[in-house]
């Protein structure tokens, strides 16, 4: 008898647990109306950003526009700070999170988050201003490069100058401040992400690009771990309750026709960010 009990209640616990993961996020998203997405970087292109009239675009809207779409989804922004992005997730105050945000196994862990498939990858380039001496890599021994402190951008900067590349890095608190040191004589070049960079050479015009992308670095803590990833460092998708299974595979099939219909491409494109490193997200 007392077999049966046991077997009775881990069966029940077992179809619960089933239950509950086979219900999901979506028939609760449909009741609501809309799909709400938590975003910490509205007004920043190319991202996303709020026209005269009042209408939204940027590269993520134009991703969300044909995903929401294809799930038959109305979708609302809510805005907030880059540090609450990811509790408030947790805490349900948004459904999903699309901000520009790279997976990480550091997210994946200390978030208790998981990802979509991936529709941009971020990677460094290298910047100078146009009357430079610096024509390549090479010409950077000895120089000072400028990233943005506690950025992706900085420990790629910093792996330059343990490399021998570079002679020092000069960290900065905002994304704007590496260009304004560059334009005043104070640095040599600039490390920045691919995205920020279109943005401050949409209004620089003394700018040019030096050398090959440079791909992400892993911080020394998480080192280990993120490189037994299957995955590029830099690679960017909508971020999910791990419980939102249903609602993940429903994102992931919109962005496979995305791909297909050549849409992310054209969308890349037109904010200029297309490039070869946008076609693969494998190591």
């Amino acid at each position: 008898m007392k077999s049966f009990c046991k077997l009775a209640l881990a069966s029940s616990i077992l179809f619960a647990g089933i239950a509950q993961a086979a219900a999901g996020c979506l028939d609760d998203i449909r009741t609501a109306g809309k799909l709400r997405v938590g975003v910490g970087v509205m007004g920043l292109k190319p991202w996303i950003w709020q026209q005269e009239d009042g209408a939204y675009t940027g590269l993520e809207n134009e991703i969300l526009e044909f995903v929401a779409k294809d799930m038959g989804l109305e979708y609302e922004y809510v805005i907030t700070e880059w540090t609450t992005l990811i509790p408030g997730l947790k805490a349900e105050r948004w459904d999903i999170v699309m901000s520009g945000m790279g997976k990480t196994e550091q997210r994946v862990a200390e978030g208790k988050i998981s990802f979509s498939d991936f529709y941009f990858m971020y990677h460094d380039r290298i910047v100078v201003k146009k009357d430079s001496p610096i024509q390549n890599i090479e010409d950077l021994k000895g120089k000072t490069l400028a990233s943005t402190m506690g950025s992706n951008d900085s420990l790629v900067a910093h792996s330059l100058v343990e490399k021998g590349v570079a002679d020092k890095v000069m960290d900065y608190n905002n994304f704007g401040e590496p260009f304004v040191a560059l334009r005043n004589g104070q640095v040599d070049a600039v490390v920045m992400d691919q995205a920020v960079l279109v943005a401050q050479m949409s209004e620089m015009d003394d700018l040019r690009i030096v050398g090959e992308p440079l791909y992400f670095v892993p911080s020394a803590e998480w080192a280990e771990v993120q490189n037994k990833a299957d995955y590029r460092l830099g690679s960017t998708g909508v971020a999910l309750r791990p419980e939102c299974d249903d609602l993940r595979i429903a994102f992931n099939s919109g962005l496979k026709k995305l791909d297909e219909q050549g849409e992310r491409q054209k969308i890349l494109s037109k904010y200029g960010l297309w490039d070869e490193s946008q076609t693969n997200f494998a190591k």
